[in-house]
């Protein structure tokens, strides 16, 4: 059988991890199918090409077509391979024959997208997987390894889950969004802030680093050719993704739209959208379910918490959504793109930014002080009382907090902003802050907890400050990306 060959093998960017668990798998004796998933433009289809280049493999990719249609296009695919074309009635005969492929050989078979070889009703389905599973009994006759791969999330968690007839016969792989450092080959000769704003504009989706992070071209220029002119590539890329997975979009995309404002709770989208509360759970537990939104609570919440606030997971998403969504009629009636950049988007992109910033601050102590904090997140919680019964102060919130042992060990606030941190920051944490967690019965240790403020820059009073206190520490822009970078090498 002939090997096969991925032309574009040396534009494959990072996936290492990924890539050594495939190998692990494929040289190893476990006979399991694999079932390789995640969100639509995370670069699974790289991936799997990448891994397949030079091996005995063939690729079949499943569509929305009729499923006799695709059947027929797998049997003239296989039949150079097979010496014949089978006969393929149905998915069942498919696995048949993909076995007997492998009987002389190791074989690599990927079958792509493969939710969309099942039928939609759920009875149907379990009918046919059974009958696969039947055939899958035969799998150690066979040297076949073969990956089932699926953007579709609620329907690849099915498989794998303990009511699927294929439970016990699918090894889960899941492909995540890349992580800021994993993240840098898509942006290299930038400085820290550059890489920084362009991980915050385009997520980690391969497709969107790709087109927003490898230009030397400056992140306006950019976003204005790939994103905002509605010609670009990226213009209407989020609605046809979307439009593909949910039912209802409009609902979802009103969701989208207005937490791509910020973190808002269940009760503040109700107020958002007219819509109660328990009407609105269910959208976004799917939401939640297909990776685009995330629930969180304060890092120091027990199960009994209910106050939790939603997000939106992606960076170009939540981008998208705030700054492209609304405008797209215009922008097509011919608002010129750079006019929509400059009155729209660079005037808030730093409050589109200082999220993901954020993140990688909460990132950043995992990793550098990790021995310090088990647990790190952000934390909100109820002002002093007598804040509160003046109407001065209802709510604090603070960045970074970081538990060993249930007792709180650092505490931490990020400002991204182009003026430098004063030290009000460090005092109002000290008035406000520290106080509203004591008053909500938190502990810390009796020499009080690590403070570290992060920040593009910090003012020389603060410096001084900081320089007096062994109890606080100002990590600035540069060290934070080196010391990520550095951590992921």
């Amino acid at each position: 059988m002939d090997v096969f060959r991925f032309a574009a093998r040396d534009e494959f960017v990072n996936r290492v991890a990924d890539l050594a668990r495939l190998e692990d798998w494929w040289s190893g004796s476990e006979r399991n199918v694999l079932a390789l998933y995640g969100r639509r433009r995370v670069g699974k289809s790289w991936l799997f090409r990448t891994f397949a280049d030079g091996k005995p493999a063939v690729v079949l990719v499943a569509d929305r077509r009729a499923e006799g249609q695709q059947l027929n296009r797998f049997a003239d695919r296989l039949a150079p391979h097979l010496g014949f074309r089978p006969d393929l009635p149905d998915l069942t005969a498919l696995f048949g024959v993909l076995y007997q492929l492998a009987r002389q050989q190791k074989v690599l078979v990927v079958i792509d997208e493969f939710p969309y070889l099942l039928p939609s009703l759920a009875a149907r389905r379990d009918e046919i997987l059974t009958a696969v599973q039947a055939v899958m009994e035969d799998r150690d006759s066979a040297e076949l390894k073969l990956i089932l791969c699926g953007s579709h999330i609620g329907q690849m968690t099915t498989l794998l889950s303990e009511s699927s007839p294929l439970r016990g016969r699918l090894t889960p792989l899941s492909v995540e969004p890349l992580r800021f450092a994993e993240a840098q080959a898509f942006m290299p000769d930038l400085n820290a802030q550059e890489r920084v704003e362009r991980y915050a504009v385009a997520g980690g989706m391969s497709l969107y680093l790709d087109e927003l992070g490898r230009s030397p071209s400056d992140l306006p220029e950019r976003v204005c050719e790939r994103v905002l002119d509605h010609r670009g590539p990226l213009f209407n890329d989020p609605r046809e993704v979307l439009e593909e997975e949910l039912r209802q979009p409009s609902v979802y995309f009103s969701l989208l739209e207005e937490l791509a404002f910020g973190m808002r709770s269940i009760g503040d989208l109700a107020t958002a959208l007219g819509r109660r509360s328990n009407e609105l759970s269910q959208y976004l537990d799917t939401l939640k379910d297909l990776r685009l939104v995330e629930r969180i609570a304060p890092v120091t919440a027990d199960r009994t918490f209910r106050d939790h606030r939603y997000r939106v997971a992606d960076g170009f998403l939540r981008f998208w959504f705030r700054f492209v969504f609304n405008f797209q009629e215009d922008l097509r009636a011919g608002l010129r793109p750079r006019d929509h950049y400059d009155g729209e988007i660079a005037p808030v992109l730093a409050d589109h930014v200082a999220p993901v910033f954020e993140s990688l601050c909460r990132e950043w102590t995992r990793s550098c002080l990790g021995a310090t904090a088990s647990r790190v997140g952000a934390w909100w919680g109820n002002s002093l009382n007598t804040y509160r019964r003046s109407g001065e102060r209802q709510v604090e919130e603070i960045d970074i907090v970081g538990l060993q042992r249930s007792t709180i060990t650092i505490v931490g606030e990020c400002k991204w902003t182009n003026r430098a941190m004063t030290p009000k920051v460090l005092t109002d944490l000290e008035t406000y802050k520290l106080p509203a967690m004591g008053q909500a019965k938190l502990r810390f240790p009796a020499s009080g907890p690590l403070i570290v403020l992060f920040s593009r820059s910090f003012t020389d009073g603060l410096i001084e400050m900081a320089g007096t206190r062994p109890d606080v520490r100002l990590v600035a822009l540069d060290e934070l990306v080196s010391d990520l970078i550095r951590a992921e090498a």
